[in-house]
């Protein structure tokens, strides 16, 4: 009998022992921890996919750090403080690690193209720029060199004959019939310009155009025409040394790209127009 009631208080002891241990048993996946940096509606965007139900399902713990300064971006990734961005363009990004060879970062893959725009609240038509006009353009290498390509196919200036991933700056104009005065400046204050007495229009990203609430399809004077010889425009998602094999790392390329997150941003931000391309397509 004796043996029996300790048959069974083994029993027992077992099975309790089983329940503890499969009740404080660990998940078999953990979600991989991202601090994500951004800057603009990407940072909304981007908000958006962390808190989805996509983001969830691929394990994935996105915290999403918003910048004001473009330039920090990478620098921040570089060091590992945040471990993945995504706000800049292809011609930004190899612009970035052609100065910055020791600081490389690395693209996971395509997002998006959105056109940039010539903006005026001085004038309601590009004919009408006068002469001696002053255009502010964002002072970051990429996006100065794609705001005088902008200029160049509106008529305003002519540029040395380029390439489409060549990288310019005033000092290229060639031709300047209306003696335009080109200012450079930080990104994020382009919108605040146009209020500006002595700045005649502003050339403005549209992720900067769309927190400032301008439709660059609506508003602006001109704005780029999205085609093949405007591909160093797509912007990429990108990561660092530490990352860049990381499986959990290229599924962020996924989720942007996953139909229920498209639909949103389709509807939020209709100008983000989406591309899904290999890198390669980027390079040729």
């Amino acid at each position: 009998m004796k043996k029996k009631r300790v048959g069974w208080i083994l029993l027992i002891v077992v099975i309790v022992i089983a329940v503890v241990g499969f009740t404080f048993k660990k998940p078999e996946t953990s979600n991989e921890k991202i601090i994500l940096g951004s800057q603009g509606t990407d940072t909304l965007v981007w908000k958006h996919i962390a808190n989805s139900d996509a983001a969830k399902k691929a394990h994935l713990d996105i915290t999403v750090k918003d910048f004001t300064d473009s330039n920090s971006l990478n620098t921040a990734l570089a060091n590992n403080d945040i471990q993945a961005n995504a706000f800049q363009s292809y011609a930004f990004y190899t612009n970035y690690n052609k100065t910055n060879s020791k600081n490389k970062v690395y693209a996971l893959g395509t997002s998006y193209i959105q056109p940039m725009g010539l903006y005026s609240s001085k004038t309601k038509n590009l004919k009408d720029i006068a002469n001696g006009s002053v255009i502010a353009i964002a002072n970051d290498p990429a996006a100065e060199s794609r705001g005088l390509k902008l200029l160049e196919s509106a008529g305003l200036i002519e540029l040395k004959k380029h390439s489409v991933n060549d990288l310019l700056t005033p000092n290229d104009i060639t031709a300047n019939k209306k003696n335009i005065k080109i200012k450079t400046v930080v990104s994020t204050s382009t919108p605040n310009l146009l209020h500006d007495d002595g700045v005649t229009a502003v050339v403005i990203d549209n992720n900067t155009a769309q927190m400032a609430k301008l439709n660059v399809f609506k508003d602006s004077l001109y704005h780029e025409q999205l085609d093949q010889n405007t591909r160093a425009n797509v912007n990429v998602i990108v990561t660092n040394q530490k990352h860049r094999n990381d499986k959990d790392y290229k599924k962020l390329v996924e989720l942007y790209h996953d139909s229920e997150i498209q639909k949103w941003i389709k509807k939020n931000y209709p100008g983000k127009m989406e591309v899904n391309k290999s890198l390669s397509d980027l390079e040729k």
